[in-house]
C-alpha cells in the first residue's frame, strides 16, 4: 500500500549552539514517545514524479532552516538521575521520510481515513540519545492528495510549541521571513522558576492513580479502533442549552456560558459511560485533560514559550450513575471546576508537587495507567487541538483540508480538533471496536434527546 522511497536525516543549515540542559518540570512528566498529527492536502496538482521530487526539495530546506532557529528539536533527550530527562543540544537532525501510496482519497473518505501509515514509525530499539525528536512524512497519493505525518516527542513541547513551529516552517517553506512573535523563547528555567520550593498547598488526584474496574478484568486486551464523530455548531449550541438547564436539586446556573470544549467533553463522557455500563452503577470514573498554563501564571510566561506548559488536570471521580442519569449539565460542571482549579498557586503547588518526586518513572507510569494500550478503562482523557493555526500550514501547495490525530492507541482517549472550514468541530475517540458503532448512534441521538427536551 505505502512504498517509502527515502529515509534521511535533516540537520539545521547553520551551526546551531550545543549544550546540555535538563527539561522542565512539565516536561519531565510527559512520555519521551511521540504523538502524532497527520494533515491531508487535496487538489495539490502534485501528481508527476518531478512534481513531487520539487515538493520535497522544498520541504526539506526549509526544515533545515526551521531548526536552525528552533535548534533544541535537532537535539536528542538523554535519561539522568531518579528517571528524569536531559535535553542534548547536538544537531543530530530530524527523520525526514518520503512515500507514495496507492490508495484513492475523497472529500468523503477524510473523516475515515486510517493514517498510521501515513506518519513516520518512529523506532523505539536503540538508544535514547538516538531517537530524534521530530519525524517527518510526506506521502503523495493518486490525484494529487499529499499527506504530511508529523510525529512530535511528547517529553519536549505541546500543542502550542508545535502550532508555532510548523507555521514558522509553512512560512520559510513560503520563502517569507520569521515575524518576530514566531522566534520560540527557548528557556526552560523560565517554566521552573514559579516553583516556591515549599511542600504543595493542593491535593494533586491528577498524579495519583486513576479509578479502575471494580467487577472487570482490567488486564483484559481487547481490539481497538477510532471512532471520528463530527459535531456541528448547531449541535455544539444544543449542548450548551441543555447544559445550562441544570434541573432540580443538581447545581445552580452557571455565571458564565459553558465553552464548546466543556460541553463537548461533557457529552462524549456521558456517552462513553453509557457505552462502557455492564451494570454496575457505582463504577467510579473521571476525566482528564490537560490545561495550557501559560496565561495562568503571574507573570505569564512569554507567547513563544517553546516547550511544554499544558498540565494535567481531572474531574472530581463520581460513579456511573452520576454521570449517566444526572442532567448533562453535572457531568459538564465537573469539567468546569477541574480546568478552573488550575489556577497560579494550585500550577506552583503542582510544581513543588513534581520537583520533590524521587522516581520519575513510577510518576509517569501512574499518571498514564489509564492510557494502556489495550486495557478496559472506565475514564475519559480528552486532548484539545482547537484554536491553533494549524490550517494555515501551507508549504506552497495549499491549505490542510482536514488534520487528525495520526495514532490514537489508547483506550478511551479522544482528541478534539477544529474543522478546516471552522464550522464545527471533529472528535476522534478511541474505544473497543465493538463499541464503535453503538457510540456513533448514541452521541447523535443524545444531542437530539437534549435538544427534544428544551
Amino acid at each position: 500500500m505505502v512504498t517509502i522511497h527515502s529515509s534521511v536525516v535533516v540537520v539545521p543549515s547553520e551551526t546551531t549552539p550545543t549544550s546540555n540542559s535538563s527539561l522542565s518540570l512539565c516536561d519531565q512528566i510527559k512520555l519521551p514517545n511521540h504523538g502524532s498529527q497527520l494533515y491531508i492536502y487535496a487538489n495539490t496538482g502534485i501528481t508527476r514524479d518531478s512534481s513531487f521530487a520539487s515538493a520535497v526539495h522544498t520541504l526539506s530546506t526549509s526544515l533545515s532552516k526551521t531548526l536552525t532557529v528552533f535548534h533544541p528539536l535537532a537535539g536528542r533527550l538523554r535519561r539522568i538521575h531518579g528517571g528524569r530527562l536531559e535535553l542534548l543540544c547536538n544537531a543530530k537532525g530530524a527523520l525526514l521520510v518520503t512515500a507514495t501510496c496507492n490508495t484513492q482519497l475523497s472529500f468523503e473518505d477524510l473523516c475515515e481515513f486510517a493514517p498510521t501509515y501515513a506518519v513516520p514509525k518512529i523506532n523505539y530499539d536503540v538508544p535514547i540519545e538516538d531517537v530524534p525528536l521530530l519525524g517527518v512524512q510526506i506521502t503523495r497519493f493518486p490525484c494529487g492528495f499529499i499527506t504530511l505525518g508529523i510525529a512530535m516527542c511528547r517529553a519536549f513541547l505541546d500543542g502550542n510549541s508545535l502550532s508555532s513551529f510548523v507555521k514558522s516552517w509553512a512560512k520559510l517553506a513560503r520563502g517569507e521571513n520569521l515575524d518576530s512573535d514566531l522566534i520560540p523563547f527557548l528557556d526552560r528555567s523560565k517554566l521552573d522558576s514559579f516553583k516556591l520550593n515549599k511542600p504543595p498547598r493542593f491535593e494533586h488526584p491528577e498524579f495519583l492513580p486513576p479509578p479502575l474496574w471494580k467487577t472487570r478484568d482490567e488486564e483484559m486486551q481487547h481490539e481497538l479502533d477510532t471512532a471520528m464523530l463530527v459535531v456541528t455548531k448547531g449541535q455544539v449550541q444544543k449542548l450548551k442549552n441543555k447544559a445550562s438547564d441544570f434541573g432540580s436539586g443538581y447545581g445552580k446556573v452557571p455565571l458564565r456560558g459553558y465553552t464548546s470544549f466543556e460541553v463537548i467533553s461533557g457529552h462524549l463522557w456521558r456517552c462513553m459511560c453509557k457505552v462502557r455500563y455492564s451494570g454496575d452503577v457505582c463504577q467510579p470514573t473521571r476525566l482528564n485533560t490537560l490545561v495550557n498554563c501559560r496565561s495562568r501564571l503571574r507573570p505569564s510566561l512569554p507567547t513563544a514559550y517553546f516547550g511544554n506548559a499544558t498540565f494535567p488536570t481531572v474531574t472530581e471521580t463520581c460513579s456511573f450513575d452520576d454521570i449517566m442519569q444526572k442532567p448533562l449539565g453535572y457531568a459538564v460542571r465537573k469539567v468546569r471546576e477541574a480546568i478552573e482549579k488550575m489556577h497560579e498557586e494550585y500550577v506552583k503547588s503542582a510544581l513543588d508537587y513534581i520537583a520533590r518526586v524521587e522516581d520519575m518513572d513510577l510518576l509517569r507510569d501512574t499518571f498514564y495507567k489509564s492510557a494502556r494500550k489495550d486495557m478496559e478503562d472506565p475514564n475519559l482523557n480528552v486532548v484539545v487541538w482547537t484554536n491553533f493555526s494549524y490550517f494555515e500550514t501551507d508549504y506552497g501547495w495549499g491549505k490542510p483540508v482536514c488534520l487528525l490525530p495520526g495514532n490514537i492507541n489508547s483506550n478511551g482517549k479522544a482528541f478534539l480538533l477544529d474543522t478546516a472550514s471552522g464550522d464545527g468541530f471533529v472528535l476522534a475517540v478511541c474505544l473497543r471496536r465493538s463499541y464503535i458503532d453503538v457510540l456513533k448512534k448514541l452521541f447523535y441521538e443524545d444531542i437530539e434527546k437534549h435538544a427534544s427536551k428544551l
